[in-house]
């Protein structure tokens, strides 16, 4: 992470101020329930499993519990359905009360919300990095390295392998991503390189003109 500095890019997530707070305001009532029941490990796998898991396999499920068309009562039969004695009863009633809400369609962001809220209280930090080719034990050792220095919590790394990059490291880390990927410093060359040439033409135009 510290071969080439490449400027530092903050993305903005996909919901707004309004949906944040109240995808926080769930995540925390949901902690707080799991950790009265002594039971947040497994309610944070089961939160998981259903956004990241059951929503990619099968994006109808999702649109089904988001659509304002869909009643309440066949939401409800469905978590019933679905949940019920398959999953603990906090994470159960917790979708029976967010459907209750007509808050479903915010499962995502309140699964964000959750997995935030229990990697600070862990001390815990989910490092996102794609790379080329798989990392080396040295790569991937310096990048838990800097992470923990600069952060103070202890990295949790997902690596994904993506060739499209050429070379180098995207690192994300919440909404913060550094970009020192081959392909985005051939791009930011050839950008340069367009602008040069383009400054160039206007300027022999410029002193023709003259």
């Amino acid at each position: 992470m510290s071969q080439t500095q490449e400027p530092q890019v903050r993305h903005k997530t996909v919901m707004d101020d309004e949906g944040r707070h109240v995808a926080r305001v769930y995540a925390e009532a949901l902690y707080r329930a799991a950790e009265a029941k002594g039971k947040v490990e497994e309610v944070s796998a089961e939160l998981d499993g259903v956004v990241n898991g059951v929503f990619r396999q099968d994006p109808g499920l999702e649109l089904f519990f988001a659509s304002a068309a869909v009643s309440r009562d066949r939401k409800a039969a469905a978590i019933e359905h679905a949940f019920s004695g398959q999953a603990t009863d906090v994470f159960t009633r917790f979708l029976a009360v967010v459907n209750e809400h007509d808050r479903l369609d915010m499962l995502s962001g309140i699964a964000g919300a959750f997995r935030d809220l229990h990697q600070r209280r862990t001390r815990k930090l989910e490092v996102h990095v794609r790379s080329a080719v798989p990392l080396t034990d040295d790569e991937r050792g310096r990048v838990i390295e800097d992470v923990r220095t600069v952060s103070g919590f202890e990295p949790i790394l997902k690596e994904t392998v993506d060739p499209e990059i050429l070379g180098g490291l995207i690192v994300r880390v919440r909404d913060w991503v550094y970009d020192a990927s081959v392909r985005t410093r051939i791009q930011a060359i050839r950008n340069q390189l367009l602008e040069r040439s383009s400054h160039g033409i206007q300027s022999g135009r410029d002193r023709f003109g003259s």
